[in-house]
């Protein structure tokens, strides 16, 4: 969003936003993550309980499986993983090389480097750990840019903050409404002549269509985006998943499986039932790890279908 979208109130705001997420960042390591992120987490689970019933009741449908004691520990520790997001991105205010690969390491760099030089790819993520660290992938790919697709927030102000957070040398952003015209439009020559690479949280609530195919995921029928899909058989693009395993507070490990090579012939959705199956393996893997706070399953599937 550019500045002169914003009226004066709303700019004063922005910087007075922005002020303070760089003079955090600034902050030692330790006070972020020892002080304020410890705080953030009594605030949000004992004080404000932050969309509690939502959590309890998305848990409670996913694992019922699990006992009321193994649920309330992992809404505990999801409850740690929120605020510790909310830090990781306000980190982002004043990012130095050295500090994002401090943040990010990849495994399998080197293999996965020889799969997409030279290529635009797409990176299928979820909201699940800090995925603002995505776009560290710059960090260790030169040659390639990430286009972080989005859905734009409702606030201005919040907005053009998370812009700003956002872009940088290794990465951008795009709405998610605008992503194919923008890929159209920039594949030939990339970006600064980088290749793209059209990083896509694809876990989000989609609005619900009379063809939205369904998917069993975590015990519920449920929507999923089917863009990445399109975009990818499109333009034959292969398409990886993304895994992000968190290894300290503010530390995370990339790691790549491949979802499709650009060129495999295969059935409507089975892209994305990949996709889904990749995903929910990882939530059961490390569960406090996903944000069990969004209303994900507001649309509920007819009978009859």
């Amino acid at each position: 969003m550019k500045r002169t979208d914003l009226n004066f109130m709303q700019r004063v705001g922005l910087e007075a936003l922005w002020l303070c997420a760089y003079v955090f960042s600034l902050l030692p390591r330790w006070f972020k993550y020892c002080v304020v992120e410890n705080l953030l987490y009594f605030l949000l689970y004992y004080c404000i309980r932050y969309r509690m019933s939502v959590v309890r009741k998305n848990l409670r449908n996913s694992f019922p499986e699990k006992s009321e004691q193994k649920l309330a520990g992992i809404r505990r520790r999801f409850y740690r993983t929120l605020s510790e997001i909310f830090v990781d991105t306000l980190d982002l205010a004043h990012l130095t090389p050295a500090k994002g690969r401090a943040a990010l390491t990849v495994k399998g760099l080197d293999e996965h480097l020889k799969r997409v030089e030279g290529r635009d790819w797409i990176a299928m993520t979820a909201h699940f750990g800090c995925w603002e660290y995505c776009s560290f992938w710059g960090l260790y790919a030169p040659t390639q840019i990430v286009v972080a697709v989005y859905h734009p927030l409702r606030s201005k102000v919040m907005e053009a903050l998370y812009q700003r957070l956002r872009n940088g040398d290794y990465a951008t952003t795009v709405s998610m409404k605008e992503s194919l015209r923008f890929y159209l439009r920039n594949r030939e020559q990339g970006i600064r002549g980088k290749n793209l690479v059209l990083g896509l949280i694809a876990d989000q609530n989609p609005p619900r269509r009379p063809d939205s195919h369904w998917f069993r995921f975590l015990n519920q029928d449920t929507i999923f985006f089917d863009g990445g899909e399109k975009l990818a058989l499109r333009c034959h693009l292969p398409v990886y998943f993304v895994k992000m395993d968190r290894l300290a507070r503010g530390r995370y490990e990339m790691s790549f499986e491949r979802i499709y090579d650009g060129k495999e012939e295969v059935s409507e959705y089975e892209i994305t039932e990949r996709y889904v199956r990749m995903l929910e393996s990882e939530i059961r893997r490390r569960p406090e790890l996903w944000i069990w706070s969004h209303r994900r399953w507001k649309h509920k599937r007819d009978v009859s279908c």
